[in-house]
């Protein structure tokens, strides 16, 4: 069994089963492909409709991209330090205390990772419909009735359409892939990786070039910072809409679950961590920047075609679409559709593997189901943690509860990079001793600025409208976890004592 604090970073991890195979170019794809998903072609329109000013929405990319950065470099140091399977979570156990460690692994498993994983296979399902009509969400094959949960605050309309139904067998044609081998796994995320990063420079290749021949539509000086008082109220609502941004550049930190699997983990994972980053940050801003470029930023729903409509009313929130339809004319959608369809596979590629490390970490300090503790003999994969994950997935997946899911994401997702940024003060006063072959830039500067950004971002969430209700039920889905730790600690102890006489 897996230690706390007491294990010290110095004692080499108990997860022997596992076997290291991820590399520098594994690892580095990890981080771009669990980022790269749907979210960069699609939050354009709703990030437009809440700040107003095309100024306003780079920003929020901008603040997004250096946070995202800042939390990376800051992350090295502890996955350099501790590169054990489950990253994050060992991270919090062992700076914090074992109570942080499984809340994070219990939010992630409820909401951060497989929500996210759930509503990433359900884009699959909608942009594979663009070449394939019968998938639609729409086309409902069995409707089990709707059933309200108090605890989410709404009520689940269980149905499985045929967009769900190609969603769950995604989802568990991930699963079965990555329980033969870690090789194999590593293999399905360098090439989609590489073929969505090539798609997004495409993306940005032919924006640049459309706009160097055509004048932006309807931008001007004036018009691009429209809006912007530059007060408290302006900064709370750039804040509160940096739950698009975040989201879309979240999961980077996926790689610190397969610590214990990579090669030379002290040099690959912070070089990972900083380069996958940095390397997705600056695609995603290059990404809006076209957006801006090629369409108009404020339309009209009513809008016949996409300069009509504009960035904040692209038909289903399409931004992405909508540019390369003002490009190639109908076929914009279709390039479009395949770009995202290959992204969105990627990214629960990565997601899929790096996630089931965490709930396998936990089984091993028997805070989870001891049979999600187990690796398969002859590809050295947690198998059944990859089943369970998937199956839960697969369940919020027909829930249709997806989307409230999100909103829920970033707060609890937020809150845990605080905790761990906050733990990494901690442990370089009490625990010194330790080996540090990488230290965070720009300490203790750098994450002292995100801690305290972050908390302003958490402080607006609460306070806007729009997002205070899903940010109080993602706390309120933290807090549940207390009881069920001290539950679960109280029935793995007798086990614990009879293993130590």
């Amino acid at each position: 069994m897996a230690t706390s604090t007491s294990s010290g970073a110095a004692t080499q991890p108990a997860t022997t089963e596992l076997v290291k195979g991820l590399n520098l170019l594994d690892a580095t794809t990890i981080v771009m492909g669990s980022m790269i998903g749907s979210g960069v072609f699609i939050v354009a329109a709703e990030i437009g409709r809440e700040v107003g000013s095309p100024g306003l929405m780079l920003l929020t990319w901008v603040l997004t991209g250096l946070m995202t950065v800042i939390a990376a470099v800051t992350y090295g140091e502890l996955a350099a330090m501790m590169p054990h399977a489950g990253g994050q979570y060992v991270y919090l156990r062992e700076s914090l205390n074992p109570l942080f460690g499984f809340l994070y692994g219990w939010t992630l498993f409820l909401v951060i990772q497989t929500g996210t994983i759930a509503a990433v296979a359900v884009a699959f399902g909608k942009f594979l419909g663009v070449f394939f009509p019968w998938i639609s969400a729409e086309n409902i094959l069995i409707d089990l009735g709707a059933y309200s949960v108090p605890a989410w605050g709404h009520t689940v309309h269980l149905t499985v359409s045929t967009q769900q139904l190609v969603a769950l067998m995604s989802l568990m044609a991930l699963a079965v892939i990555n329980m033969f081998g870690l090789r194999t796994g590593a293999w399905v995320q360098n090439v989609f990786t590489t073929l969505k990063v090539g798609a997004l420079m495409g993306l940005i290749g032919v924006g640049l070039w459309w706009s160097a021949g055509h004048p932006a539509p309807g931008l001007s000086v004036g018009s691009f910072w429209q809006g912007a008082r530059w007060d408290l109220a302006t900064l709370t609502v750039v804040c509160a809409a940096l739950v698009g941004p975040l989201f879309s550049s979240d999961a980077w930190n996926n790689v610190t679950f397969t610590g214990a699997e990579v090669v030379n983990p002290k040099r690959n994972l912070p070089l990972a961590l900083f380069a996958g980053t940095a390397i997705v940050s600056t695609l995603y801003f290059l990404c809006n920047w076209v957006y801006v470029r090629i369409l108009p930023f404020a339309g009209s729903a009513g809008g016949a075609g996409p300069l009509e409509r504009g960035i904040t009313h692209a038909v289903e929130d399409r931004v992405a679409t909508a540019a390369m339809q003002v490009v190639f004319g109908p076929a914009g959608t279709g390039l479009m559709a395949a770009a995202i369809v290959i992204s969105t596979f990627g990214c629960n590629n990565g997601l899929t593997l790096a996630g089931a490390r965490v709930y396998y970490a936990m089984a091993k300090d028997r805070l989870f189901f001891s049979s999600v503790a187990k690796v398969n003999r002859r590809y050295h994969t947690p198998a059944v943690s990859l089943l369970v994950q998937g199956v839960w997935a697969s369940l919020l997946t027909l829930s249709g509860t997806y989307n409230q899911l999100l909103n829920y994401v970033i707060f609890s997702a937020l809150l845990f990079y605080i905790l761990t940024i906050a733990g990494l003060f901690r442990l370089r006063r009490t625990r010194p001793e330790w080996p540090r072959p990488y230290r965070a830039w720009g300490y203790p500067v750098l994450p002292a600025i995100y801690v305290a950004f972050a908390l302003f971002v958490e402080g607006a969430l609460l306070i806007e409208k729009v997002t205070r209700g899903q940010s109080l039920a993602g706390l309120g889905i933290v807090a549940l976890g207390i009881p069920v730790y001290f539950i679960w600690r109280a029935k793995s102890r007798p086990t614990q004592d009879r293993l130590a006489g």
